[in-house]
């Protein structure tokens, strides 16, 4: 969690190694992930699941395709088993009526659940959310997160879940991390940041319009700028 611009997707996508870091180590099971080869990065992704913040369906595929697509590329799967693993992730976030649909057919929320079933018809290890929650109404959101939630308890999958929405991060997380100008200020249980006594904590998890965290982007003086560099 953490204000905008704080490089919360930047580090999922250090995470997924889609940048490369220009210092540190990422390590995923005690291996530095930043000096795989390409075989060896490519064998990683295969353990790990990405909902995009934008979802990222192939607009030229329809909504089965784009769930199949991870299984015929990683796998050798008949297309019978493909048929019944990819309709089986779509009925989990109620889509499966929705399969021969095009992504163009579909409302932003129905394109990110539909996300959400590519991201997990592989049955990965770590699965990384980068704003789950957005455009979800209120009755999809509530699926979405027992859908986390069960993941992870009954499959042992890890979640990284990047998200604004307190409610529902307190629902699936066992430990949040709070991040402001690339760094972790803050960590622990979601009733432990609740109760966290820091002002930049405070302003983040009660929402206050003031505090450490500026509404406004850096800039010159409001009033020099409106008038003119020398003020007159």
């Amino acid at each position: 969690m953490g204000p905008s611009g704080t490089g919360k997707t930047t580090l999922l996508r250090l995470i997924a190694r889609q940048l490369n870091p220009d210092r540190g180590r990422i390590l995923i099971d005690g291996v530095d992930i930043a000096g795989l080869s390409q075989s060896g990065l490519y064998a990683l992704r295969k353990r790990l699941g990405m909902l995009f913040q934008n979802g990222a369906l192939l607009t030229d595929m329809s909504v089965f395709e784009n769930v199949a697509f991870p299984l015929r590329e990683h796998t050798r799967l008949g297309e019978r088993l493909i048929r019944l693993v990819v309709l089986t992730k779509l009925h989990a976030v109620g889509l499966r009526g929705a399969a021969e649909l095009m992504p163009s057919e579909l409302s932003g929320g129905m394109a990110r659940r539909v996300a959400l079933a590519r991201a997990i018809v592989m049955d990965p290890d770590i699965l990384i959310y980068d704003e789950p929650f957005v455009g979800l109404d209120p009755i999809s959101m509530g699926v979405i997160v027992r859908l986390i939630r069960r993941l992870n308890d009954t499959l042992g999958i890890s979640s990284i879940v990047v998200s604004h929405d307190l409610k529902e991060i307190a629902a699936v997380s066992d430990k949040s991390f709070l991040v402001s100008d690339g760094a972790v200020v803050a960590s622990g249980s979601p009733a432990e940041l609740a109760s966290n006594d820091s002002e930049m904590v405070r302003q983040f998890m009660h929402g206050l319009p003031d505090g450490p965290v500026a509404f406004h982007y850096e800039a010159p003086d409001y009033l020099r700028q409106l008038l003119g560099k020398d003020g007159a």
